[in-house]
């Protein structure tokens, strides 16, 4: 799928690595990147946006007028945000203001979001332990975002989670479904990014939730499993290229 990438921020590598050089970007230089874009006259062919990480809530506010200008071309499009707030470790890593500007701005108007089991619990203000209550909260995030939305939660672990397996959980107003695969031994950064960005090029492919969260994890888990083998630090996204087309193990996701 083509892509057409607007950098919000510019870093020297992953700031998860602990220490990081370069800057945030201002909302008005994001807003002046999509204005360009525009101006060739081709958001009418744009199906989707994605938003990830925001380094200021101005930027989260140029995410939002991005969305609308894209709307205003094509009202077909859909708009993907990953949440990103935190996790279960490390706690919340973005400016104080970013979780209330995603919960009460951003997310309404999103048609897809994929939180972590963390930042679903902290958007919602509920707590997740069991499978239920993670459908319980999923469907709390859903009834806030756009008609028809769907919830991707990643890095699930709830009570009937075995130790040495991750579960992913994905609801619609379809049903819900939930797919499990081994957990590997490997840290690395940039598998929340990652497994948004296939989710919702699956989701436009095959306009299924079911099959998208089959696809995007099943490609997730060989770009992890070769990056894993090579005792990379960072993910192998061209090495490995070919696991996002045809994945060397497939998993399936049931009705939760």
């Amino acid at each position: 799928m083509e892509v057409w990438p607007v950098d919000t921020v510019q870093f020297s590598n992953h700031p998860g690595y602990g220490g990081r050089t370069g800057q945030v970007f201002t909302g008005e230089h994001v807003r002046d990147v999509v204005a360009g874009i525009a101006a060739r006259g081709v958001l009418g062919g744009c199906r989707a946006v994605l938003s990830g990480y925001l380094g200021d809530p101005a930027v989260g506010e140029a995410v939002l007028d991005a969305v609308a200008l894209v709307r205003e071309a094509n009202p077909a499009a859909l708009y993907c945000c990953d949440p990103v707030i935190g996790d279960a470790g490390p706690g919340i890593y973005v400016q104080q203001d970013i979780p209330a500007l995603l919960r009460d701005c951003v997310l309404p108007q999103a048609n897809i979001a994929t939180p972590n089991q963390f930042e679903l619990e902290l958007l919602t203000g509920l707590s997740v332990t069991t499978l239920a209550e993670a459908k319980v909260a999923a469907a709390a995030l859903r009834s806030t975002m756009q008609p028809g939305a769907c919830v991707l939660v990643t890095s699930l672990a709830v009570a009937d989670t075995p130790d040495e397996c991750i579960d992913l959980m994905a609801a619609d107003p379809v049903g819900t479904w939930r797919l499990r695969t081994p957990r590997l031994p490997i840290a690395a950064n940039g598998t929340g990014d990652t497994i948004a960005a296939l989710f919702l090029l699956h989701s436009l492919r095959t306009r299924s939730t079911a099959l998208a969260l089959a696809e995007a994890a099943s490609a997730l888990f060989g770009l992890l499993s070769r990056t894993l083998e090579a005792g990379s630090r960072e993910l192998l996204t061209v090495a490995a290229q070919d696991e996002f087309v045809s994945p060397s193990r497939r998993f399936t996701a049931e009705a939760a």
